[in-house]
């Protein structure tokens, strides 16, 4: 007997606006540190990862510190336990090593603002279905 997992708009919806987030610092990241020399431009699989946690693999996203000085503060304790980021291969190389291009961080930033909306969106939509079956009110 083959049984396939059902489908639960819920679970998907709250991953996919947890995932939203988590992309949306990493991108904030970007712009902030455009001219930041020897910065690279970060970014997550979307798509792979949401995949990933539907599957039942379990992130606690956030982002990791990274200190360049023995007198930076300890980051021991602020390991990635996110998703794997991804570096971005930059169109054009800056001198300085930087790959952050602030039109392509500034596209994704606004196509992954309207995916937290979308799914912000759906998710509401969801809990108030939810809550009139059980209820039998809107």
């Amino acid at each position: 007997m083959n049984i396939v997992p059902q489908f639960d708009p819920m679970n998907f919806n709250a991953a996919a606006l947890q995932l939203r987030s988590h992309r949306q610092q990493i991108l904030a990241s970007n712009l902030t540190n455009a001219d930041t020399p020897g910065y690279q431009a970060r970014d997550v699989a979307f798509d792979t990862t949401l995949r990933e946690q539907m599957q039942g693999v379990q992130y606690q996203p956030r982002l990791a510190l990274h200190g360049s000085h023995a007198r930076h503060l300890n980051t021991s304790n602020t390991g990635l336990d996110g998703p794997q980021l991804l570096y971005r291969t930059a169109l054009q190389p800056s001198i300085d090593g930087n790959t952050v291009d602030p039109d392509v961080e500034r596209a994704h930033f606004a196509e992954n603002t309207t995916g937290f909306e979308l799914a912000a969106a759906l998710l509401g939509q969801t809990v108030r279905s939810r809550q009139m079956a059980l209820t039998g009110q809107p």
